[in-house]
């Protein structure tokens, strides 16, 4: 498909666009996985990734998708239900069903989480029935960690899987199941992005292991 075809609205970034990036600036003041990279690096890849494909899939992308990307992780790791609802009143409903189907738990902030295969593979179950946005911004957080995953195994090796309370086969079988899941719902230019970044990857595992 062609970007902006005939009659798909331009995509227009209001105040809520602002405002909400000013929300997960003031909620997200953590770094990612025991690096230094601020955890806002993330949530901006994310909704890069989401706006990128503007005129290039079935739906428009909207600024209620772009403010679900960037707070999609709000309510599974700052304050669960409550974070939601919250997210309601600021956001409108629409964004908060989209942070809701985008979440592994919702639990309140810092109580104990369900086992991380529990929480992920609910999370996959559940994505079979999500809308093609929530899908779509699914994947390119999926896609953004699997890339920043890539660049850092090719700098630190095997090491990097220190960082992670799952295995390298985990966490694999894990975002193999997710493509295959993506792939079911149908292909796009982020899906087949994702589909490549994991080849890659595993090659990398691969020749890893063999010079082992």
């Amino acid at each position: 498909m062609n970007p902006q075809p005939a009659g798909f609205p331009k995509l227009v970034l209001s105040e809520r666009f602002t405002n909400a990036f000013d929300y997960a600036r003031r909620l997200h003041t953590e770094t990612r996985k025991k690096t230094a990279v601020p955890y806002l690096a993330h949530l901006l890849g994310v909704a890069s990734l989401v706006m990128g494909e503007h005129g290039y899939l079935e739906f428009p992308v909207t600024e209620d998708m772009v403010v679900a990307a960037l707070l999609h992780d709000a309510a599974e790791d700052h304050g669960g239900e409550r974070r939601l609802a919250d997210i309601t009143v600021h956001f409108g409903a629409n964004v908060a069903k989209m942070v809701e189907g985008l979440s592994d738990s919702l639990v309140e902030e810092g109580a104990p989480k369900a086992p991380w295969a529990e929480r992920k593979y609910g999370y996959l179950k559940r994505l079979r029935d999500e809308s093609p946005q929530v899908k779509l911004i699914s994947v390119a957080d999926k896609l953004y960690n699997a890339r920043s995953l890539l660049a850092d195994y090719l700098v630190e090796g095997p090491a990097i899987w220190q960082r992670f309370q799952r295995t390298q086969e985990d966490q694999m079988r894990y975002f193999r199941a997710l493509l295959a899941e993506y792939e079911r719902s149908g292909s796009n230019r982020l899906v087949r992005e994702y589909a490549r970044v994991l080849s890659e990857l595993e090659s990398a595992l691969q020749k890893a292991s063999g010079a082992e």
